[in-house]
């Protein structure tokens, strides 16, 4: 079984920039494939950004393209969401996810294990 703990989260200003990260327990980690979502209150969750196992492939909503960039650190069991140029609208809980499965990164039924959450606000 496979745990994911989100850390980094808080409170910035607009324009400015945090770091996300997820620690995986277990030793499935390094074949699966991870994804970030948020949500925002009231809102459905949606998907962030996503990356392969090997780390060679990224793909990204396009509400975040050019801001945010997704990586992996297979030696430490760790995803990173490195966050750029934040915007009030970015204001959410983020969620990290891990799958098994290679394809289809971006829908929410495609991941089987999910953190719970860490509180991403940027203020205006």
């Amino acid at each position: 079984q496979v745990q994911l703990v989100e850390s980094g989260g808080g409170l910035v200003q607009a324009g400015g920039s945090l770091r996300l990260s997820c620690a995986a327990s277990g030793h499935t980690f390094s074949w699966m494939s991870l994804g970030w979502f948020r949500q925002a209150p009231g809102k459905e969750r949606t998907f962030v950004a996503a990356i392969g196992w090997s780390g060679g492939s990224t793909y990204y909503a396009d509400s975040v393209k050019g801001r945010f960039t997704i990586s992996r650190d297979n030696a430490k069991n760790t995803v990173y969401l490195q966050m750029n140029s934040l915007k009030p609208e970015d204001t959410a809980v983020y969620y990290c996810a891990g799958t098994a499965m290679t394809r289809v990164l971006n829908t929410r039924q495609t991941y089987s294990h999910w953190g719970q959450g860490t509180q991403v606000t940027v203020s205006s």
